[in-house]
Formats: C-alpha cells, sequence, structure tokens
C-alpha cells in the first residue's frame, strides 16, 4: 500500500522541488463552490504556488469542511499542486486517503495527535511532504523533535476552525523566533502563515521570516481574484 501511493504521488510531481522563493497557497474555504472551478482558473492565471485544503471534522474544531473528494475535484480542474491542513482529531486515519486523492502537502496538528512524530512519518512513508500545525498559543519549540521529517511549519495566526478572522498580532514575534530555531537547526523548513493574510500585512510577514503565505478570503473575495493573485505576489517578493 505504501509503495503504491507513493508511486502515485510521483507521477504526480511531487517532487519537483520549489525555489527557496515566497509561495501563496489561496484556501479554497472562501472560494464561491457555486463557481469553484472559475474561481480556482482565475486564481491559477494570477500564478498561485499552491491550493490549501482547510480539513475540518467537527471534533478537533468547531466546524466541518469536505473530505479527500475535494482534493480530487480539485485534481481535475487545476495542475497546481494542494497542500492539506488537517483539523481533524484522527489524522493518521485520513492522511492516506487524501494522499490517494493527490494532495501533496500535509499538515496535521501538533496538538491532535498523541503521537506525532509516528503522524508525520506516516506521510513522509507514504511519499508525500509532511509540515506541522501549530495552533496560536503552542510554543514553537515543540517542532524541535521532528524537523528532520518535515518541510514546513504552519502557524496559526487565528483560532482554526472559522475563516475570516483577524490576524493575532503576537503572531509577528513568533514568526521571528522560530526562524531564528530553524535557522539554527534546519534553514530549509520553511514558515507558513494561515490566518488574516492580507495585502496589508503580508509584506511584514516575509520581512519577519515567513515564506509561505496562505490567504483565503483576501483572495477569494476580491473583485478581480486573478489580479489580487498577482498583488499579493509583487508584495511578497
Amino acid at each position: 500500500m505504501v509503495r503504491v501511493l507513493r508511486e502515485k504521488i510521483k507521477n504526480k510531481g511531487l517532487y519537483q522541488e520549489h525555489e527557496m522563493k515566497p509561495l501563496l497557497t489561496p484556501s479554497i474555504l472562501a472560494a464561491n463552490f457555486a463557481n469553484l472551478e472559475a474561481d480556482i482558473k482565475a486564481a491559477e492565471k494570477g500564478g498561485a504556488d499552491y491550493f490549501h485544503l482547510d480539513i475540518m471534522d467537527g471534533h478537533f474544531v468547531p466546524n466541518i469542511s469536505f473530505g479527500p473528494w475535494v482534493a480530487k475535484l480539485m485534481k481535475s480542474i487545476s495542475g497546481v499542486p494542494l497542500d492539506a491542513h488537517l483539523m481533524i482529531t484522527k489524522p493518521r486515519e485520513y492522511i492516506p486517503k487524501f494522499i490517494d486523492a493527490g494532495v501533496e502537502l500535509i499538515y496535521p496538528h501538533m496538538e491532535a495527535s498523541f503521537d506525532v512524530y509516528r503522524t508525520i512519518q506516516l506521510i513522509t512513508d507514504l511519499g508525500a511532504r509532511a509540515g506541522i500545525t501549530l495552533n496560536p498559543a503552542t510554543s514553537v519549540k515543540t517542532v524541535e523533535g521532528v524537523l528532520d521529517l518535515i518541510d514546513s511549519v504552519l502557524l496559526m495566526s487565528v483560532c482554526p476552525g472559522f475563516g475570516g478572522q483577524k490576524f493575532i498580532p503576537t503572531t509577528m514575534k513568533k514568526i521571528t523566533d522560530l526562524r531564528s530555531l530553524l535557522d539554527e537547526q534546519k534553514p530549509s523548513v520553511r514558515i507558513a502563515v494561515d490566518g488574516g493574510v492580507t495585502l496589508d500585512n503580508v509584506g511584514d510577514l516575509r520581512k519577519a521570516g515567513a515564506d509561505f503565505f496562505i490567504a483565503g478570503s483576501a483572495v477569494f473575495k476580491a473583485p478581480d481574484i486573478e489580479q489580487r493573485v498577482r498583488d499579493f505576489k509583487k508584495t511578497m517578493e
């Protein structure tokens, strides 16, 4: 099973490396699902680097979103890579399903599993890229034990579970603290930020040390999605 899934992911181009440049991943939770293909195509045309899937189970967070079928739908719409943020209490049960559906980078939560190392190891064993997510109150030092396995740390700059929330200002210091830790131990690990990311703060987030930006409402609620993505990417640089 592991070998089969790994080969499927390789065939989908998972191992094509990005340069260490800032990346934008619009969150489709904020897209218009009655017009999803048009929204996705507009963001892709603007230069989206990834599309972000917010997976919520109604237990780990007080909301429910969607499952692996949306990842399969996304792969039929666009060739842009997918990452999935698993806000669920039993991530190991669903990781193989999301990888099989075409997700290339998976972020379980540090707070969701009694054995985070095994959870992340499952992702890498199946051939996908692994990240780890930290809630606003979780210390960045908790990632030290899994740095050898991960490609990215996702810092929540809002309390997870709902879109459209305001950015928590103390996240800025958390980014700088994490960047210092990574520079000392594993500089290749990216810092992703999710929650309240806008054109007004993405430049400051970049200066603080983040290089992977998740934006939902700021992209998909814009009057011109394609141009908004272009504006984000220009500001990120």
